[in-house]
């Protein structure tokens, strides 16, 4: 736990103890925040950047995980390793937090691994680099369940100019099909 202070008030905020190790005494740190709100209390969690405060959210959606467990859960390692091992279907890694049996850890992988596959097939394309147009483009194309490397492919070269979002993907659409 570390305690901000900003205008004379305290907030106390769960972090990550490897991230927590990394700070000293004294030093100014931005986070991510996730305010937690049960009936008898309101707890706060800190994440150093937003794909963290994006994985923790996802584990929130499984049914049995709460804010402690999740923010246990990303301790295993980065999201990237904890992402593969989700996709992989790796029960064992998962079950390495306390408090996670084969169950958990199987329904963790059940309902997360289509959100994980989404999410990295999207950071493959580059999704962030495709801003505006193109970025709605990309996001429809591997949504309606095309690869990340044919949307790549697809995407880069088309003519944005004048043309709105739904245009483009039927643009897209029929460069597909060919």
């Amino acid at each position: 736990m570390v305690v901000l202070t900003a205008g004379w008030v305290g907030y106390e905020v769960a972090l990550q103890a490897n991230k927590l190790e990394k700070l000293k005494v004294g030093d100014e740190v931005g986070l991510h925040t996730y305010l937690a709100v049960r009936e008898n209390a309101m707890e706060l969690y800190g994440f150093e950047n937003e794909t963290d405060k994006e994985l923790f959210l996802n584990f929130l959606s499984v049914s049995g995980i709460g804010p402690k467990t999740a923010m246990h859960l990303l301790s295993l390692g980065t999201v990237d390793e904890i992402s593969n091992a989700i996709g992989r279907g790796d029960v064992a890694y998962l079950t390495n937090v306390s408090g996670i049996g084969k169950k958990t850890a199987e329904r963790i992988v059940v309902e997360l691994k289509e959100k994980i596959k989404r999410l990295k097939d999207y950071k493959i394309t580059g999704g962030d680099s495709f801003g505006g147009v193109l970025g709605d483009v990309v996001q429809a194309l591997i949504g309606l369940g095309y690869s990340a490397e044919e949307v790549r492919e697809t995407v880069k070269d088309l003519k944005t100019e004048c043309k709105d979002a739904g245009k483009l993907v039927k643009e897209a659409l029929r460069k597909l099909g060919k």
